[in-house]
């Protein structure tokens, strides 16, 4: 793994990509202390693409796991008779997130 600062970063992006396409990991430093990973990105299996193009806009975090099998033995929500679900997420939408 490589280390690189910030100015460095900063001014050779171009170039650390290039590399970075190539398979190499760099760790971007502030003043020594190391503050994030530039490295490839690896796709999912089963992530979809349109997931992918999110991810890269910064409008959808992509899990780090795969999610574990058992969160597909909880049971399913239950809703009062006569509610209407989408009434509910127009409400909630509506108050704010």
């Amino acid at each position: 793994m490589n280390i690189a600062s910030v100015s460095h970063a900063k001014n050779n992006l171009s170039a650390l990509l290039k590399e970075v396409r190539g398979g190499a990991t760099y760790v971007i430093t502030d003043h020594g202390v190391p503050v994030a990973r530039l490295g490839p990105v690896v796709a999912a299996k089963g992530v979809p693409p349109s997931a992918l193009e999110l991810a890269s806009h910064g409008l959808l975090v992509l899990p780090a796991n795969p999610p574990a099998a058992r969160w597909l033995d909880l049971p399913l929500p239950a809703l009062e008779p006569g509610v209407d679900p989408v009434a509910l997420v127009i409400d909630e939408r509506a108050g704010g997130w």
